[in-house]
């Protein structure tokens, strides 16, 4: 039975994700400087627009690169940057087509432990460690894939009872606290941030060094002897007479 999820706050859209782990995948890949509600409806509206009721890896790989960017900016637009989400689906989707013959399931179906899982997710183009450990947990919180130590594997984000994340999103009251969390957490960093400004030392500039021109350098000049002039004993005169 597929889970009930609450991440898009659209019930088609919802329903989707709940159904059809790839739109779950993609979901995730596209909640990134935009609304979490519309990051996770973007797979219901690429479904729609492609003529499907569920995204189909092989289809979306081999899908026109310029027209499935099209699609992404057509509006309502799937991403706040619809081109080069674009790229990013086709290269998830892509790469799922290559290594697990576009099945997403098959990246924590035979996984032992949480830890592997996390790992085949974080080779995943588009995910890195924040977005597999939140994929991790949303497996395991909502989805009911809990390999051995999921929740270590996971972080923070597979704790029980924790508002940190699209994992702890269960309908508009967890998905305010959430948000919330988030605001304070970037309102922490910054301050943080601002803080570490101030107390960090100022190094001082370096001294520059004394440039020597030659249009600086003074030269004395060389004085050259003027010969003496002519006394009368030493001028000769025209009418004088040889002795």
């Amino acid at each position: 039975m597929s889970p009930t999820l609450h991440l898009a706050q659209q019930p088609e859209a919802d329903a989707l994700l709940g159904r059809s782990p790839l739109a779950a995948l993609v979901g995730m890949l596209l909640d990134q400087q935009v609304p979490m509600e519309w990051a996770f409806s973007g797979p219901y509206t690429i479904a729609v627009r492609m003529g499907h009721d569920d995204l189909d890896a092989r289809a979306i790989a081999a899908h026109d690169p310029d027209a499935f960017a099209a699609l992404f900016a057509e509006k309502p637009a799937v991403h706040r940057y619809p081109g080069s989400m674009a790229g990013r689906v086709q290269q998830l989707c892509q790469y799922l087509v290559e290594h697990y013959d576009g099945d997403p399931t098959a990246i924590w179906r035979d996984a032992a432990t949480g830890a592997e899982v996390r790992d085949r997710l974080n080779e995943l183009p588009g995910f890195g460690a924040q977005k597999s450990q939140i994929f991790l947990a949303l497996l395991g919180k909502q989805f009911g894939v809990r390999p051995e130590g999921w929740r270590k594997a996971a972080g923070a984000y597979g704790d029980e009872g924790s508002y940190r994340s699209a994992a702890d999103i269960t309908g508009p009251e967890s998905l305010a606290r959430v948000r919330a969390f988030k605001q304070e957490a970037k309102k922490a960093a910054k301050t943080a941030k601002t803080a570490a400004k101030k107390v960090a030392p100022k190094k001082a500039a370096p001294k520059k060094a004394a440039k020597k021109t030659a249009a600086t350098k003074k030269t004395t000049p060389k004085q050259t002897a003027k010969p003496a002039p002519a006394t009368k004993a030493t001028r000769k005169s025209p009418h004088s007479k040889a002795t």
